[in-house]
């Protein structure tokens, strides 16, 4: 009962002769000076408790409240982006077929897959769902290092999807190993098809690319240091966006808000998608149908205006060329989703007309291998590590210490990788 009295007579500040705080910042200040307050007699008696502030607890649970909802704003959009999809794919044989596999895929990765998600939404190094454009899908999620000493390296990651199921936490293994060796990284996310056709997408990363290289740095990034990685879709998203933006700069100027001087170099993996002039019929027998890739390509005649290989050769764009950072083209030679050859035609292409660029081949891997199988089977990971290489050689005083880092764990047992890759439908 003395307690109960004490906290009552805390209560009313007015009838002891203290003020009440005169703003939140006081309130805060007040409730800090109460919580830390020793048990001590009070003066009536009674024992003067401490006094539990419940604010930290209130702002978790509103923090989590806002994370549930963001979480299902997102969910209800790409199950309704979904069923559009599936009105314009149809239901046949092919797909029925591509979706089993995705499925056993899926299943057999699982393991790794709860791991991934379980770091993506409970990790504080991860900042999700920043907004950088209009659009619905204009958001990013952010992977950011521990060491938060100085500016650190940035990547900005297009992630692929076949134009159709891209989305940015698709990013969230790439994300995590790049950020364990002091790199920050941006996951751009953008329109896929149904909801914008290739023009839509081009303009999306674009657009994220610009709010990377503005405000990276008030996360910690170094603007000077800017690295753009795509991969599969992404990686002829990402092309494109760059060819684009050089052609603009190289006419009679461009009043968008970032640079091609501005990023380092650029990553493609798993891309191959450089010439879609040769692309249709693949895609076709792929499941992928003619119809449908016309449609996400914005009709037959835009195929050379979005075909990264032709613009490269085109003379009117040699100028354009010549403004493009560092191109470095990563493919395995067992890709069955797209040929490694397009990779290797694409760099080509790149050499002869001025550009700087090299070419990586992976003996036997597959289209997902690279991004996928490989992260999760732990261990050295060959690409990483040429992609942490080339940012780390740019900044040698930082570079032995970001790659002394501990090798990573295995996340899915060898056997379920290997079935995985045997039932792959990429």
């Amino acid at each position: 009962m003395q307690v109960e009295l004490a906290d009552r007579a805390a209560a009313r500040p007015s009838e002891t002769g203290e003020a009440p705080p005169s703003s939140p910042a006081a309130a805060a200040a007040a409730s800090a000076a109460a919580e830390d307050a020793p048990l001590l007699p009070g003066g009536g008696g009674g024992v003067r408790r401490r006094v539990v502030v419940s604010e930290r607890f209130r702002q978790r649970s509103g923090s989590f409240r806002r994370e549930v909802r963001r979480a299902a704003e997102e969910t209800y959009l790409l199950t309704r982006l979904t069923l559009i999809l599936l009105r314009y794919l149809g239901i046949g044989y092919r797909w029925i077929r591509q979706f089993l596999a995705l499925c056993c895929y899926t299943f057999l990765l699982m393991p790794g897959f709860i791991q991934v998600v379980y770091y993506y939404f409970f990790s504080s190094q991860v900042c999700r769902s920043v907004v950088y454009g209009e659009q619905p899908r204009n958001r990013l999620d952010l992977y950011i290092p521990t060491d938060r000493t100085g500016l650190k390296p940035v990547v900005a990651f297009v992630t692929g999807g076949a134009w159709i199921i891209g989305y940015k936490g698709w990013g969230a293994l790439l994300g995590r190993r790049l950020a364990e060796r002091g790199i920050l990284v941006a996951c751009i996310d953008y329109r896929n098809f149904p909801q914008g056709t290739i023009g839509d997408m081009v303009e999306d990363a674009s657009q994220g690319i610009a709010f990377v290289c503005n405000n990276i740095a008030s996360y910690g990034g170094d603007p000077e240091r800017i690295y753009l990685v795509g991969q599969s879709a992404g990686a002829h998203i990402a092309a494109c966006t760059l060819l684009h933006q050089a052609i603009k700069e190289s006419g009679e100027g461009d009043a968008s808000t970032w640079s091609i001087a501005q990023l380092k170099a650029y990553f493609g993996i798993s891309g191959g998608y450089y010439n879609l002039l040769n692309l249709v019929d693949h895609f076709h027998k792929r499941g992928l149908y003619r119809s449908i890739f016309l449609s996400i390509m914005e009709g037959e005649e835009s195929l050379q205006k979005f075909s990264p290989l032709v613009m490269v050769k085109d003379p009117a764009a040699r100028s354009a060329v010549s403004l493009l950072p560092r191109i470095f083209l990563f493919h395995g030679t067992s890709d069955y989703s797209i040929p490694s050859a397009e990779s290797e035609a694409f760099f080509d292409a790149l050499q002869q007309n001025g550009a700087k660029a090299d070419l990586f081949l992976y003996d036997g891997k597959t289209h997902t291998d690279l991004f996928l199988q490989d992260p999760l089977r732990g261990g050295r990971d060959k690409l990483l590590e040429e992609i942490v290489t080339v940012i780390h050689n740019d900044n040698p005083d930082t570079s032995a210490q970001h790659l002394a880092v501990p090798v990573a764990r295995r996340l899915v047992p060898e056997f379920m990788l290997m079935l995985a890759g045997r039932v792959s439908p990429f």
